[in-house]
């Protein structure tokens, strides 16, 4: 198969098995999405959401947020990891958008970016899944389909999003990276791996990919 081949096949297949695409992160607005993305660093989501629905029960806009102190918005998230400085980038932010953005989030990247610990991930999620802005945000899963599929070369999660953005048509962004992370942990984990499940990284993986499994699950046997 073609590159392009392969990313039409991805496509089709993701479509199969995922018609209709969960959202990762519990929210009800642009405000609760950008909070819930940023807690997602280095976090499970499933934990994101066990914590946000106790921080939005004291503050799920910018301007109950302030109201907080760092101190108590980190006691409230701290089992999420990286509780000091996320606690700092939620007050830091929360006030920036009640002093330059009228207490709405912004709607382009460059303002998201500029926001504390708003890295370009966090602001593409926001502007792909609040927004609907086409962006093609690049997590861990993503990043390791990528080059298991042979559409990546693995190097960087900048050059992984490129590739993926030249690749994939544009109007299918928003939901194939969602598609993408879904198919990463059901079917081609980092961890717990089994090829025969994984029906697409069968099908177009990588030969070293594809021959650096078959030796170590022979070593097994």
């Amino acid at each position: 198969m073609t590159k392009q081949e392969r990313a039409t096949f991805v496509i089709n297949t993701l479509n199969e098995i995922y018609p209709e695409i969960p959202i990762p992160l519990n929210h009800k607005d642009a405000y609760t999405l950008l909070i819930a993305v940023l807690l997602s660093a280095q976090c499970t989501d499933v934990r994101v959401n066990q914590i946000t629905p106790l921080l939005f029960a004291k503050a799920d806009n910018p301007y109950d947020m302030v109201e907080l102190t760092v101190e108590e918005i980190q006691d409230i998230i701290r089992p999420c990891g990286l509780s000091p400085m996320k606690s700092k980038g939620i007050y830091g932010l929360s006030k920036i958008l009640i002093e330059e953005h009228g207490g709405e989030v912004p709607q382009s990247f460059e303002a998201l970016e500029k926001l504390p610990a708003v890295g370009h991930k966090t602001a593409s999620v926001v502007m792909s899944q609040a927004f609907g802005v086409p962006a093609f945000p690049v997590d861990t899963h993503i990043h390791r389909l990528m080059y298991r599929w042979n559409l990546s070369n693995g190097k960087s999660v900048v050059q992984t999003e490129k590739d993926a953005k030249n690749i994939f048509p544009k109007e299918s962004w928003n939901n194939l990276h969602l598609q993408i992370i879904w198919y990463g942990r059901e079917y081609s984990p980092a961890r717990g791996w089994d090829l025969e499940k994984d029906i697409i990284t069968k099908t177009i993986g990588r030969k070293s990919v594809l021959e650096e499994y078959i030796r170590k699950t022979s070593r097994l046997i």
